[in-house]
């Protein structure tokens, strides 16, 4: 999904010479702001995937849930209609495991990564549904610049570090809906804030220590990114993954065509038994 070099390679890699040799620790200092550059990247990289994920997931459930369960129920009808008429032991065999198929079935909650609940549905109904799995340009645009320059890890105290994360958290939500106008209104209000401090320490130690924890965050959004790239979801959307919207209007286009297929099947069969 992304490029995992970078933070683990300049943190794990790096050689540097004792603190008491000249110009030590100005290196160690480029060390450190280089693995926060590229942590901050990773983490910029794996959280729009993430959103892409989830976009898709409620969008699937949202444009093509009625479209399976319509396949589903016709599926149940056929079968039963064909058992009907032939009253064979087979084929009421197959129209009650068809019926059984529209009934409830426990674990479907898992494919949308608890969107669903155990029946199938959407437990609240989303009041803002996202537009498309893929935010626009200029939305990237905005987020991008917002995480570059508002990201909590740039933050060498924990109170700039709170103040930071509950920015980025409100800046993650409008980019989940694609609010160009809010991610705007984020910039703005950034830019007119104080300005972190940003400058490194100069304590050895605390670098090192920096740079351990820069490598252990990498790892931490590794996993995710992997856990995320191999979820039904994440699967389903390597399918296209340049453009995964049109994906969705392509299994769209196929599951209408089915339930016409199905549709059709049900009327021959209803008039062969008149």
């Amino acid at each position: 999904m992304t490029n995992s070099s970078g933070t683990e390679s300049s943190a794990s890699s790096a050689t540097f010479a004792g603190p008491s040799e000249p110009g030590s620790q100005d290196r160690l200092a480029k060390a450190v702001r280089a693995a926060e550059q590229a942590l901050i990247e990773f983490e910029i990289a794996v959280e729009t995937f993430r959103v892409e994920v989830e976009n898709f997931s409620r969008l699937h459930h949202q444009r093509l849930g009625p479209m399976y369960a319509r396949l589903d129920e016709l599926d149940a009808l056929v079968a039963e209609a064909v058992a009907a008429h032939s009253g064979e032991r087979e084929d009421i065999e197959r129209a009650w495991e068809a019926r059984a198929l529209v009934m409830p079935m426990p674990g479907v909650e898992e494919l949308f990564g608890g969107l669903l609940g155990t029946d199938g549905v959407r437990p609240v109904d989303d009041p803002n549904p996202p537009r498309r799995v893929r935010p626009g340009k200029e939305a990237q645009r905005l987020y991008r610049e917002l995480a570059r320059k508002a990201h909590p890890d740039l933050a060498q105290d924990e109170k700039e570090k709170e103040r930071r994360s509950a920015f980025i958290a409100r800046v993650n939500e409008a980019y989940a809906y694609a609010d160009e106008d809010t991610l705007r209104a984020l910039s703005a209000e950034w830019d007119a804030g104080p300005v972190a401090d940003e400058e490194l320490p100069n304590e050895a130690e605390v670098l090192y220590a920096r740079l351990e924890w820069l490598a252990e965050r990498k790892e931490k959004l590794a996993a995710i990114a992997v856990e995320l790239d191999e979820s039904a979801i994440g699967q389903m959307m390597k399918l296209s993954p340049d453009d995964p919207d049109a994906l969705l209007n392509e299994i769209a286009e196929q599951l209408l065509t089915q339930v016409a297929q199905r549709e059709a099947r049900l009327a021959e069969l209803v008039r062969d038994s008149e």
